[in-house]
């Protein structure tokens, strides 16, 4: 019989829900989800990309993006200007209100990261962080 319980995907998917309800908790005050609370974020750290660029940084679909784009527009933390280089794209823009919510947004990821990764030692973080990040990008079969 497989052992569901302790199998590596039912794992994975109870600690992202796990992840995902922890931080999904804190950002309702904000009327936010994790994934819109993700784009803003890449925007933090570069503001202005296309939303393709966003896309492939974020690894969120061309269609999903575009409902989160909307939705963060609607709040007034976002807007989509004309890219001065391809008329027919748009630029991710944050809003000032957008811009102001750094601060804040980022500390309360903090907040749960560090009460989400609390069970676990310092060495136990990054060998986590390690193979999470080894296993995120495919690698070549050696067949």
């Amino acid at each position: 019989m497989f052992d569901i319980e302790n199998s590596i995907g039912f794992l994975i998917a109870k600690v992202y829900q796990r992840g995902f309800a922890l931080f999904k908790g804190e950002l309702d005050a904000y009327e936010l989800t994790p994934p819109q609370f993700s784009l803003l974020a890449f925007l933090w750290q570069e503001d202005g990309l296309s939303q393709t660029v966003l896309s492939q940084k974020s690894q969120i679909d061309r269609t999903t993006i575009g409902g989160l784009i909307d939705r963060l527009e609607r709040q007034g933390l976002l807007q989509r200007l004309p890219d001065p280089d391809d008329r027919r794209a748009h630029r991710i823009c944050l809003t000032p209100r957008g811009v102001a919510l750094e601060r804040e947004l980022c500390a309360i990821a903090g907040q749960v990261t560090e009460k989400f990764f609390a069970p676990l030692s310092e060495v136990e973080k990054k060998s986590l962080f390690a193979i999470l990040k080894k296993l995120r990008t495919p690698q070549e079969s050696t067949r």
